[in-house]
């Protein structure tokens, strides 16, 4: 992904670290995003509301905000209905919890003028998010991660390989038990 997306600003990180998640692959929103950054497909939005919501990625709903935020101008959603919507977005070992708003969302939709096409691409996409999308300060984060890391490996590479191999075991095993189980395997 990087070498299509090849960041140039920190934000782009942020979009990297969101995008790259089960749930905007599945909801078609790495392609779409990356054909408009690209400028190889043109960046529409089917109202101003919308476009100040999804302005900064480019009318892909990426984070969590966006889809209640969408729900609420464009769906006709109450707070508190988009507070379940990102709830129910956020249960991603659940399948199916995102499909019990489809009908208000596309009646709120087509009610506020949006298109059938367009209202069910958005659909889509949110439930997409219940295949694990991110919300944007989350992603921001991990972003910031990413950049501090990227900056110590370059400017102190040494420090960098040693605090990686100070920090195992990372979620895996301990480097002194996986050679000692390497040795005793040998040796059988």
């Amino acid at each position: 992904m990087l070498p299509r997306l090849r960041p140039r600003c920190f934000y782009d990180l942020v979009i990297e670290v969101a995008i790259v998640r089960p749930g905007p692959i599945q909801g078609d929103m790495v392609h779409p995003y990356l054909r408009r950054r690209n400028k190889e497909e043109p960046v529409e939005y089917p109202s101003k509301a919308l476009e100040e919501i999804l302005g900064r990625t480019l009318g892909v709903p990426l984070f969590q905000e966006q889809a209640m935020k969408i729900a609420i101008v464009a769906g006709g959603f109450t707070p508190a209905e988009a507070d379940q919507l990102r709830r129910s977005m956020a249960t991603f070992k659940v399948h199916g919890m995102v499909k019990q708003f489809q009908d208000k969302l596309m009646n709120g939709m087509l009610k506020n003028g949006y298109t059938r096409e367009y209202a069910e691409r958005i659909f889509k996409q949110l439930e997409g998010f219940g295949s694990y999308g991110f919300p944007e300060s989350h992603a921001a984060s991990f972003a910031l991660l990413v950049y501090v890391s990227a900056w110590i490996k370059c400017y102190y590479p040494d420090a960098f390989a040693c605090g990686l191999l100070n920090s195992q075991p990372m979620g895996f095993m301990r480097l002194l038990k996986l050679w000692v189980t390497q040795q005793n395997t040998m040796w059988k």
